[in-house]
């Protein structure tokens, strides 16, 4: 048997970047990954959001994804086009990079980090004491850690096996997605029907790329016959499609755990919520989790916070999640052929076309407008901490090049009394900072300028100065436990 502090079910993008915040906190984590191969087969998610390359940029390899990707506006919502370039923001965009890309990036990351990873690594069953949680692999070994983390997809075994309700909704809708070749010449791009969409396309890869919806909800596992008829029904030719790489069906069953955390047992990523892939949001929202949890678990793993503070990642995750999973589902709803959903379509994108609706809801969807509740205040609070560039006595900086390694952040900008860490101060860094341009946050616009703010590892204000440090030394117990 082999003991860790913390054992990440999972190697996915949400599974990596976990086991890397843990390794920047200094905790002993394994990720245990299924899949042999490094490279995962289906291309997956096709892009990211602009909060999650901001929190990428905090890690300080944002640069990485933007050399591989394209960057570009991939906003939009019942036909309407979101552009976010006016955002007060570092990266007011989207950027084009299909997950195994991003995948590997991270891997690479991690390796640099030195996060351990098990190949092959198959649970097959977890048992949970008062002192800790057992997980057997199916070749017969044991480990056993403090906490098990399920990034193990929507099937997820953890979620499964830790009894942890996974509610909401059946799928209305599915389609065949598979990557093959052809002999003859299709018609290239999307195309529309009574049925739904389905789309031809060339990949990266130099096959083929298809996609199509099927006219009743699939079970079985799909087969290339399957995907031969339905290309029939839709194009009147199967094209001679042959030798496919892959065939996989995704449908809109949209579910969402009912308890991030049992336990020792917490879920993130698609284990924990799973939804139609309109909007692009499953990647992100899993890495969002992860960066979330990671200094939260850390601590609690290290004894200087209690274990009820990883409650307040469900707190601040669930919501989060569900509002992006309301999204999805209305997609869905929105783009179905009928006359009535046609004219409620209609209206949708009347009113998402005016500017305060457009505002919000491009807020919404890129991540940029995310608040946690961290109680009323200034409107910092809860909310993703500006990447500004101030001023240091070493000189110019931006605030996301202080968040590469993790740690807490105490910037003042002028408090007349000075500011302080007091107890905090071996964990909590603090920093003079000088400020003298406007204070803009995404939706909302200017704010009153803070004499100073606690920013979290994961980037958001914790606590804002007004003048005073008063409710300073509440918060800093708050978030990394009493001294």
């Amino acid at each position: 048997m082999s003991d860790h502090a913390v054992i990440i079910a999972g190697g996915g993008p949400t599974g990596l970047m976990l086991g890397a915040e843990l390794t920047l906190a200094g905790v002993d984590v394994v990720i245990l990954e299924q899949r042999v191969a490094e490279e995962r087969n289906q291309p997956g998610a096709l892009g990211l959001h602009a909060r999650t390359i901001e929190v990428f940029d905090q890690r300080g390899i944002a640069d990485r994804f933007l050399a591989a990707g394209k960057v570009m506006q991939v906003l939009g919502f019942a036909g309407v086009r979101l552009d976010i370039s006016a955002f007060p923001s570092r990266h007011p965009y989207g950027l084009s990079l299909i997950q195994k890309h991003s995948e590997r990036i991270i891997l690479d990351w991690t390796r640099e980090l030195g996060v351990p990873i098990l190949r092959g690594a198959e649970i097959t069953g977890i048992t949970e004491e008062a002192s800790g949680i057992d997980v057997t692999l199916k070749d017969g070994r044991s480990l056993r850690a403090r906490y098990l983390v399920g990034c193990d997809g929507g099937r997820s075994l953890v979620r499964k096996a830790s009894r942890i309700a996974f509610p909401g909704t059946d799928p209305t809708i599915s389609h065949l997605l598979a990557e093959a070749e052809l002999i003859a010449e299709p018609e290239w791009g999307l195309r529309r029907d009574a049925i739904g969409t389905h789309a031809l396309s060339r990949t990266e890869g130099g096959k083929i790329g298809i996609m199509v919806t099927e006219p009743e909800v699939g079970v079985a596992e799909p087969t290339l016959e399957d995907l031969r008829e339905r290309l029939v029904a839709h194009y009147g030719s199967d094209f001679g499609v042959h030798s496919p790489r892959f065939i996989t069906r995704f449908t809109d069953m949209t579910r969402q755990a009912l308890a991030y955390r049992q336990g020792r047992v917490l879920l993130a990523g698609d284990a924990a919520h799973i939804h139609y892939p309109a909007g692009g949001f499953g990647m992100g929202l899993g890495i969002q989790d992860a960066v979330n949890l990671g200094w939260k678990l850390a601590q609690v793993v290290k004894g200087t916070a209690p274990v009820s503070l990883l409650d307040t990642y469900h707190a601040e995750r669930h919501p989060v999640a569900a509002s992006l999973l309301g999204y999805t589902m209305a997609t869905v709803a929105l783009n179905r052929s009928d006359d009535r959903t046609k004219a409620l379509n209609a209206l949708v994108s009347e009113l998402v076309g005016m500017a305060e609706p457009r505002l919000v809801t491009a807020g919404r969807m890129s991540g940029l407008d995310i608040r946690y509740d961290l109680g009323g205040g200034h409107p910092l609070l809860g909310r993703r901490m500006p990447d500004l560039e101030v001023t240091t006595e070493d000189g110019p900086v931006r605030v996301y090049e202080k968040l590469h390694d993790a740690r807490p952040l105490l910037l003042n900008f002028g408090c007349p009394d000075g500011i302080s860490a007091g107890p905090w101060a071996d964990s909590v860094r603090t920093l003079d900072a000088g400020y003298e341009g406007v204070w803009d946050l995404p939706v909302i616009g200017p704010v009153a300028a803070p004499s100073a703010v606690q920013i979290r590892p994961d980037g958001y204000v914790a606590w804002v100065g007004q003048g005073t440090d008063e409710g300073l030394l509440e918060a800093l117990a708050t978030w990394y436990g009493p001294r």
